[in-house]
């Protein structure tokens, strides 16, 4: 695929005005305190006649403003952030070591920098693995490194991508990519895994909202607008949206996804319509509505999202909520109903509700289950699908209550001694031989399966702040706070409890340091919550009834 060539003038205009001119269909809540953030003109000035191709990143990371930091890398701004825990500084120190350049300007982030063990492709800036760095340079307003990958990214996805002499769709953004250095010529190039380098070979379906999401982050931060409004942009944000809003033969306004196709990275049964992919599905389509510009093509794409959105919205509160009194009613279900008043829609056996759920499930809470699909319910917890399903405005104001009732109500199964558990329970025995593969990284309370993951925290902390419990995500921060550090960051945490360090997690992983710092700095000044969080849509009346867990 060629890049778009055309006009790089962008409509000037600060993020109020961005957004309102979507409509009022998702309001994103300027007038609240944590959605208040800085709304000032910046300057466009952008060549026209050279294609995006021929730029370099140097040039076009000077589109629109002045950058808001005296000078990338140097001394952090002085600020309480610094002064809070003896933690913060070293966690910013680590972070910066991990900072990857291109040709002088900075791009991203290392996955870690653990020389101990081998490398592998930890030594790649990985889309997913940077979103929490990229939050924690922007809420120190450090923008460059930001914009850059946001436009490295950005023109990697224009790459022809083959593999096995299969053609993958255009839309599809690199799960990673890696500076390569001739020392020779003194040269640089980059290397980009789009799936045919990973293990299991699966493209990464969540790179692509995450680019969408931080992209958001990015505007919604610095008020630049222009960024966003680059035809190259707007076409990104296009072809990504043509691979997951096109018709085909599912029912489902879900999206349907391999294993392996996001952060569970490796076969973990979460194949069919995994909830990490669905609520980043949610909430990428609503960033994409306030990012696109009015014009013809953008205006039949918002159509487009919003026809979906409601539907998604529908199936997910409807289909993939659980609580108590949802968890009866599958227990009762009848089989084999046939036309269109089925009450089992997909054809669920009641005998195949696992024991665990039982005792699992709290008087007052509720979750998003981890899949549905015919005849089979996943009724796992995950944490990230959750999460990101709180601040995306997917779960409705009750639901998201009740998501925090249940942590707090099974605080020492979801998050034990260290912050938090990627999925609950655990798969073990002839199951864990069927679902994983005999994955010896994925036994029981390791790695995915069950395994604590301190990345996670920023999720959470966003969320407690969204739903007005700031203090259990201090509680969370302070079990980190107490290991995290002299543990050298490591990557996960193994252990129903998560007491002991992953068996084969690197040391110095950047997102369990950004993700630390970016829960750290939203505690501090709770206003960073506007660049990943979205107001609940007033106009899109939830069609599920409160529960008896809602209830007081």
């Amino acid at each position: 695929m060629s890049p778009v060539h055309g006009d790089h003038t962008g409509q000037n205009g600060n993020v109020r005005s961005l957004e309102t001119t979507v409509g009022t269909l998702f309001e994103i809540g300027e007038d609240s305190d944590v959605m208040r953030f800085r709304d000032r003109p910046w300057p466009v000035n952008v060549e026209r006649k050279r294609s995006f191709d021929e730029r370099s990143i140097s040039e076009l990371s000077n589109i629109g403003s002045p950058c808001r930091r005296s000078c990338f890398l140097g001394s952090p701004r002085p600020s309480s952030y610094y002064e809070a825990h003896p933690m913060v500084g070293d966690a910013w120190e680590t972070l910066r070591r991990s900072v990857v350049h291109f040709r002088g300007q900075p791009v991203g982030t290392l996955a870690a920098v653990d020389h101990s063990v081998e490398e592998l492709n930890y030594d790649q800036v990985f889309v997913r693995d940077f979103v929490p760095s990229a939050l924690a340079f922007l809420m120190n307003r450090e923008d460059e490194i930001v914009k850059n990958f946001l436009l490295k990214t950005l023109r990697l996805q224009s790459w022809e991508k083959i593999v096995d002499q299969f053609k993958l769709g255009e839309g599809v953004m690199p799960a990673s990519f890696k500076v390569l250095h001739d020392p020779v010529r003194n040269f640089e190039t980059i290397t980009a895994d789009f799936g045919e380098s990973a293990i299991g070979r699966v493209a990464p379906v969540d790179s692509g909202f995450w680019w969408i999401i931080l992209l958001r982050a990015y505007t919604k931060s610095t008020g630049d607008t222009s960024l966003s409004e680059m035809p190259e942009c707007q076409n990104g944000i296009r072809l990504i949206l043509s691979l997951c809003l096109s018709e085909g033969f599912d029912t489902f306004p879900t999206l349907l996804c391999a294993d392996g196709c996001c952060m569970i990275d490796r076969r973990m049964g979460v194949y069919g319509y995994p909830i990490e992919i669905q609520a980043l599905f949610f909430m990428a389509l609503r960033c994409a509505l306030v990012l696109l510009k009015q014009d013809n093509v953008g205006k039949e794409f918002v159509k487009r999202i919003t026809d979906r959105l409601h539907a998604l919205s529908y199936h997910m509160r409807s289909y993939f909520w659980l609580d108590l009194k949802q968890l009866n009613d599958i227990y009762r279900y009848k089989t084999e109903e046939y036309s269109h008043t089925a009450v089992n829609k997909f054809n669920v056996m009641p005998d195949s509700l696992p024991n665990w759920v039982f005792d699992f499930m709290p008087s007052r809470g509720g979750y998003f289950i981890g899949n549905v699909s015919p005849a089979r319910m996943d009724f796992r917890w995950f944490c990230l699908g959750n999460c990101v399903a709180i601040l995306s405005s997917l779960a409705t104001l009750e639901q998201a209550s009740a998501i925090m009732d249940l942590i707090e109500s099974r605080w020492e199964e979801l998050v034990g001694e260290m912050p938090l558990k990627i999925c609950y329970p655990a798969i073990e025995s002839h199951e864990w031989r069927i679902v994983t593969g005999c994955d010896p990284k994925n036994t029981r309370w390791s790695y995915h399966n069950g395994g604590s993951w301190p990345v996670l925290l920023w999720l959470l902390t966003a969320a407690c702040i969204k739903t007005g419990r700031p203090q259990i995500a201090r509680r969370a921060i302070e079990l980190a706070e107490s290991r995290l550090s002299k543990d050298s960051w490591p990557e996960y945490y193994d252990g129903e409890l998560g007491r002991y360090m992953g068996k084969q997690a690197r040391k110095f992983q950047t997102w369990s340091i950004a993700g630390y710092l970016v829960a750290k700095m939203m505690l501090e000044d709770p206003s960073h919550l506007g660049m990943i969080s979205l107001e609940e849509d007033k106009q899109m009346k939830p069609l599920v009834k409160r529960s008896a867990s809602w209830s007081s």
